[in-house]
């Protein structure tokens, strides 16, 4: 079998949308369901580009454990190391729909997710060192044994290819913002690329200018940093060597935003394709934010992934170019 171009490891669950958008949850009548999760999110936008995809996490031995395992298949996304967790519920998630900047989250992943229960004696660490991006989440160091077995996962990788960092803070898996950063430090080493927003740049690193913090996440290891800066766009550095580092900022692309929680799993997925290709920097952050807020624009989150020539055409229909290896 040939090497995933893309692994993702962490957090997968269902999310069940109101398909009444700005009316509050106790009004919402019915409920759309879609595969989820900040690591499946991004293996399906990676797979979306015709990248040979898998993703390690377990769900729960119940109906919506088999959904999510045909929902990862239709997609295209590799299934064999995604197990079963007798005696836990897959998790679900709720949100709310307010247009353009609210959308508030309630995770129902309770006595605890099945995600959170993998165990280093179970990776494929070959897979691991031969794919061509490694992608993990800040939601896997939260609990152990998932916190063990992804340090394990990193340490193995050994900073080979793209070994990506999504820092992906949600402050209702930890104790404090502390706890966090604590294992969060144990993790930037041992990555090559950090993605996270101001306020995730920030629990990693403790600085909340991008700039300083960029420099930081450098320091701490990282050869490309990549803040998320809201309405200033994304701001990405690449250091070539102690003296020598790309800056790149992109301002956000417009759309009318729907539901922009999807929007950064969509970057995510578009950031693996362009890294792969080979693009330059500004290339890939134009490429990677078009393809967010054609996320942002929709209601879903998997089944709103765009395909390649989706990003193209939106981006020259309002006359931008993604192409790669320009701007």
């Amino acid at each position: 079998m040939p090497l995933d171009e893309v692994l993702t490891m962490g957090r997968i669950g269902v999310d069940l949308y109101p398909e009444q958008v700005g009316v509050p949850l106790p009004q919402v009548r019915t409920f759309a369901k879609f595969l989820g999760g900040s690591a499946a999110n991004v293996a399906v936008a990676a797979a979306r580009y015709g990248r040979r995809t898998a993703i390690i996490t377990r769900t729960g031995n119940d109906p919506f454990g088999v959904y999510l395992h045909e929902a990862l298949r239709e997609f295209g996304v590799d299934d064999r190391y995604v197990t079963p967790v007798p005696g836990l519920p897959t998790p679900i998630t709720f949100c709310e729909i307010f247009p353009p900047d609210h959308f508030p989250l309630w995770f129902y992943r309770y006595p605890k997710a099945p995600d959170l229960e993998i165990y280093e004696s179970e990776l494929d660490l070959a897979a691991i060192r031969g794919a061509g991006v490694f992608w993990i989440t800040g939601t896997g160091l939260s609990a152990e044994p998932s916190r063990s077995a992804t340090l394990a996962a990193l340490r193995a990788r050994g900073r080979a290819g793209f070994t990506v960092f999504d820092l992906d803070y949600r402050p209702m898996f930890w104790e404090s913002r502390e706890e966090a950063r604590r294992w969060y430090a144990e993790a930037l080493p041992l990555a090559t690329v950090v993605v996270g927003n101001l306020d995730e740049v920030e629990t990693a690193v403790g600085v909340p200018d991008p700039r300083e913090a960029a420099l930081a996440l450098h320091e701490a290891g990282a050869e490309l940093a990549v803040i998320k800066q809201g309405p200033a766009g994304v701001y990405a550095s690449r250091r070539e060597a102690p003296d020598k580092q790309e800056q790149v900022t992109v301002a956000p692309f417009p759309v009318e935003t729907i539901n922009g929680l999807g929007a950064g799993d969509a970057f995510g997925g578009a950031l693996c394709h362009g890294l792969l290709a080979g693009w330059t920097l500004e290339a890939v952050m134009r490429f990677a934010g078009v393809a967010g807020a054609i996320v942002a624009s929709r209601l879903s989150c998997s089944d709103a992934m765009p395909t390649e020539d989706e990003v193209r055409a939106m981006a020259g229909g309002h006359g931008g170019r993604t192409e790669g290896g320009g701007a």
